[in-house]
């Protein structure tokens, strides 16, 4: 077998079958198949597309290049998002659900570009180690019943290598090629259940609604087939979610969370999120599993929870009982609105891209993040604004705010009736 026949094969619309499938990953990861010819092939995959077979072929040879956890414990779960504006419930969830009896084993990333990676936020929390190793990844698990860590050099080597070359040649945004790339990681945390956000909308990566529900639907196919229990949501991101964009910022609207304090879009997507997540792990029916959760946030185990979880990977606890002790931005700024009305719109990746302005995130992985800087967001879809009256506040260390006010104001647009209601959950896949 050779890689520019399998290379051939797929550029002229034949499926490629699971025998190459594994030649071309075990190639990728021993050196034998170079990068221009794995470049190759993921263009030709991007262009004629993959179907089913092959999407679930390429999922389990990636899941497969690594080690796979074998946690051997019951109620295992976890939840990805697509990613997002402002999304850092990830961080609430795993306290939640662990609190309430799940165990939820959680490898996350870090943010590139307009969107924040959990990874990123943890690391705003002083000492938090996100690079366990899988012996104390599965330790942490057992002890604590949540863990959330970086993706370690063992677990799904194959996605690591094809992630940076899709990302380089742009060939990113092809379902198949995601789900593989999501579901090889989630597969091989050893979890039997796997809870999905698929977000949509001017601050996601799928902008299209119907693009964000064939991927879900693909993943949730893909996952079901590989034997786990799944539900997917399809979730809105045409503003950002809650009302803090940044690292800091974002662990403190998740201890507001378990404090019962969060905004409402916030507090709603985290309920069903981290209920479902029960359910699938089989703590009980759904209305229990809801109750249950409601419960951890009203009698505080969720949030020490958290706090757990961070003394366990090295963290300091305080600041998740005094998050007045994270670090605040030196330099503070309100953009006001220019004239009066209801906020119509978000731009939610405007938005995004003004707070990588201020340091809060990076445009290439080696860039350095501002932990304290970001954005609070003052107004949201549906809510009156008069002229001259704050829309957003800007916190940065030092950097210009005028170019993230252009963007906030480009972003955000008024108008004279306030706009019909959205749903923050637009569909549910189960």
């Amino acid at each position: 077998m050779r890689i520019i026949d399998i290379i051939r094969k797929k550029r002229d619309g034949f499926p490629l079958t699971r025998e190459e499938w594994s030649f071309f990953i075990k190639g990728i990861t021993d050196g034998s198949v170079p990068d221009y010819q794995a470049s190759a092939l993921l263009m030709v995959c991007y262009l004629q597309g993959l179907d089913e077979e092959e999407t679930l072929s390429l999922t389990e040879e990636m899941l497969h290049s690594g080690e796979v956890l074998s946690l051997s414990l019951p109620h295992t779960v976890d939840k990805h998002s697509t990613g997002g504006v402002g999304d850092g419930v990830s961080l609430a969830i795993a306290p939640i659900v662990a609190a309430c009896g799940g165990k939820v084993a959680m490898m996350s990333g870090r943010g590139l570009g307009h969107t924040g990676g959990t990874l990123d936020k943890l690391d705003s929390i002083p000492g938090y180690r996100t690079n366990l190793s899988v012996s104390e990844f599965r330790s942490a698990i057992g002890r604590v019943g949540c863990s959330i860590i970086g993706q370690t050099a063992d677990l799904a080597p194959a996605d690591r290598i094809l992630y940076a070359l899709r990302d380089s040649t742009g060939t990113v945004e092809n379902k198949s090629l995601i789900t593989a790339s999501i579901l090889s990681k989630k597969l091989a945390e050893g979890v039997d259940s796997l809870v999905l956000d698929v977000k949509t909308g001017s601050g996601a990566f799928m902008k299209k609604r119907e693009d964000a529900i064939s991927l879900a639907n693909t993943m949730v196919s893909i996952a079901r087939r590989s034997g786990k229990r799944v539900t997917a949501f399809v979730t809105d991101m045409d503003q950002p979610l809650g009302d803090r964009i940044g690292n800091s910022l974002e662990v403190i609207e998740a201890i507001d969370c378990l404090n019962g304090r969060a905004p409402k879009d916030y507090t709603e997507l985290t309920i069903a999120l981290s209920s479902e997540m029960l359910f699938l792990a089989g703590i009980g029916e759904r209305a229990f599993c809801e109750e249950k959760v409601r419960a951890s946030i009203a009698d505080g185990s969720a949030l020490k929870k958290f706090a757990e979880m961070v003394e366990n990977q090295g963290g300091d606890a305080s600041y998740i009982y005094h998050p007045e002790r994270f670090e605040r931005a030196k330099d503070e700024y309100a953009v006001r609105s220019e004239k009066e009305g209801y906020v119509q719109s978000i731009d939610a990746e405007g938005y995004g891209l003004a707070a990588l302005l201020l340091g809060a995130g990076r445009n290439k992985k080696e860039d350095t993040v501002d932990y304290s800087a970001g954005i609070t967001v003052l107004k949201k879809r549906g809510d009156y604004v008069k002229a001259g009256e704050p829309l957003v506040l800007l916190h940065a260390n030092g950097k210009s705010f005028a170019e993230a006010e252009r963007l906030v104001l480009s972003s955000c647009k008024i108008g004279e009736n306030r706009p019909p209601f959205s749903p923050l959950i637009l569909t549910k896949i189960d």
